[in-house]
């Protein structure tokens, strides 16, 4: 049972998240924690026993959660945290909790672009730690800084140095809860950036299964091999390639599919598991290196244990 320091949000035990869920799976958090504000979160963080594992999430549009549940404290931002000023004619401070399509339709108006934004499911708090982006733009594109509460309670300002922005990956150590980013696009006119996000909500409508229950992209691209497989110089060979290459569109187990329209994309159809999801990926992957001998690497982050599992396992 964890000591929970006294705190003016809301602390839920045994909490589930499948409800939280992009996907609507998952077991229950040990401790759902939603903090009234940040000096809140901090107080809280410092109390808590530095033993006690902490997990941030937002809207886990990007996250698998497995069917055991996470142990420890998952800390989920709200209202407090999803506020959007406009600084500046190139400048938006966003709390972290504030949902990407909403940043983008918000700077718009503003004249500000961060259009690619629009289509990415998420959170801004998910999309500087995955380095979100999409049609060539990235989050560590427009990123300026971001202040966030360290496991010990205390607040921070990250630069981008100290994230160390990569392909789909930042540097975030464990525990730190982002709260606001500081976000820099160029100036442009409101009715080009209307159209423009008008015309990427319809290419994606049209290429990607939107309707269905997905976390996006399920594998990174891979980088370094060519289409036999033989490592070289090409970095944009695509993971949907490969997929459809070793026959793995429409596969399904249980409840989970490969999407038939976009066979990157792991669809829950109604009923699947965290496990079926889980599986499915790895069944992909085993097929396309036996295929290919091409290793995919996972884009949705997997957390939490499974059913039989004594203790949690970490993101991998």
């Amino acid at each position: 049972m964890i000591d929970l320091p006294e705190t003016r949000g809301t602390l839920s035990t045994n909490h589930p998240m499948d409800r939280l869920s992009w996907l609507r799976v998952g077991g229950p958090a040990e401790v759902l924690f939603q903090p009234a504000d940040v000096d809140d979160l901090a107080a809280f963080l410092a109390a808590l026993d530095a033993a006690v594992p902490v997990f941030p999430v937002g809207v886990c549009s990007n996250l698998i959660i497995r069917d055991g549940g996470i142990d420890g404290v998952v800390v989920r931002l709200g209202r407090g945290f999803n506020s959007i000023e406009i600084i500046d004619e190139n400048h938006v401070r966003v709390g972290a909790a504030a949902l990407d399509a909403h940043v983008a339709r918000k700077a718009a108006e503003a004249g500000i672009d961060l259009a690619f934004l629009r289509t990415i499911p998420g959170a801004i708090g998910g999309a500087v730690r995955m380095n979100a982006g999409c049609y060539g733009s990235y989050l560590a594109d427009v990123f300026v800084s971001a202040t966030a509460v360290a496991r010990d309670g205390v607040q921070v300002t990250l630069t981008a140095d100290d994230l160390d922005f990569g392909y789909r990956s930042s540097r975030l150590p464990e525990g730190m809860v982002l709260t606001s980013v500081l976000l820099r696009g160029p100036s442009t006119a409101p009715d080009v950036l209307a159209t423009k996000m008008q015309n990427a909500l319809d290419n994606r409508a049209a290429s990607q299964p939107v309707d269905q229950r997905s976390c996006g992209s399920t594998f990174r691209n891979p980088a370094g091999f060519s289409s036999t497989g033989q490592a070289d110089d090409v970095h944009d060979l695509k993971a949907w390639k490969v997929i459809d290459d070793a026959g793995m569109r429409g596969a399904s187990i249980g409840g989970a599919q490969m999407s038939p329209k976009h066979s990157n994309f792991l669809i829950n159809n109604g009923g699947a598991s965290a496990a079926d999801l889980e599986n499915l990926g790895e069944e992909v992957r085993k097929k396309v290196f036996l295929n290919s001998g091409i290793t995919l690497e996972w884009e949705i982050k997997r957390v939490g244990k499974a059913c039989n599992d004594a203790k949690a396992l970490k993101a991998e």
